[in-house]
């Protein structure tokens, strides 16, 4: 995968100061000079507020446009984006919070749930009771950050491996954490896709082939629940992003029964 190019936010030109009415020139001594009129001062025009039209340049009658918002555009949301290990959910959800026109935050779990040094659960060790208590602690911790940001009129997207045979656990907690509003989204690629992606990896992050493909059977479980699915098998990180902006603008313009 391939990182995109990220977007480039608009501001409205500002605009050139009017220049000053002429005085009339002192008549030489002798001669009547007839006066010379004076211009009237064009009344001061004051920036346009952010739902106005653009107004063009006093000097080069250019008009400044702002970019093509397509997607969620400036709302302001809450995302959960769910994926097997090595879908991309961290790449693509950091991406997407970074090309937005809006403050956006991504809140990894992943990076929250590493906050723990000595005593860590690793999870090459295995699942064990550890393990469990510090991803209910670190999911907990990303829902009240993500209510702050929300307060402050901050977007946010959080990703996390929730099980469809987990409800109650999985979405239905990260809906308790962040709140009702919460937008989840799928990200579910091919798994040879998913086992290359993993095999990339290092540290504590990479999973063992086995792991990876039970936890991708697992994820399976998505299709038929409602919630909408990307397979960004084919689709780089931008490409990936778009995808899911367009998936979480028609979310918002009809919301799926989940």
């Amino acid at each position: 995968m391939q990182h995109g190019v990220g977007g480039v936010s608009w501001e409205s030109s500002g605009q050139h100061p009017a220049a000053p009415p002429q005085p009339p020139i002192p008549p030489a001594q002798g001669w009547p000079v007839p006066p010379v009129p004076v211009a009237a001062a064009p009344p001061v025009q004051h920036a346009p507020m952010a739902s106005a039209a653009p107004v063009p340049d006093a000097a080069t009658g250019h008009v400044p446009l702002p970019p093509a918002v397509a997607g969620t555009g400036g709302a302001t949301l809450a995302v959960l984006l769910i994926g097997p290990a090595g879908a991309g959910k961290t790449t693509v959800a950091r991406h997407w919070a970074a090309t937005r026109p809006v403050p956006t935050a991504h809140i990894s779990l992943d990076d929250v749930r590493e906050w723990v040094c000595s005593g860590f659960a690793d999870p090459q060790a295995g699942w064990n009771d550890h393990s469990e208590a510090q991803y209910r602690l670190a999911r907990r911790t990303c829902g009240f950050a993500a209510r702050n940001f929300l307060a402050n009129g901050i977007s946010c997207i959080l990703d996390d491996a929730v099980f469809p045979d987990r409800p109650v656990v999985g979405l239905g907690g990260w809906k308790r954490h962040v709140g009702p509003a919460l937008l989840p989204v799928v990200l579910l690629p091919g798994l040879e896709i998913v086992l290359e992606r993993n095999a990339a990896r290092s540290g504590n992050r990479r999973l063992s082939d086995e792991e990876v493909a039970r936890i991708h059977g697992r994820m399976a479980g998505w299709y038929g629940s409602g919630l909408p699915i990307i397979d960004n098998s084919h689709l780089d990180v931008d490409g990936t992003a778009r995808a899911l902006d367009e998936t979480l603008a028609r979310a918002i313009a009809a919301p799926p029964p989940w």
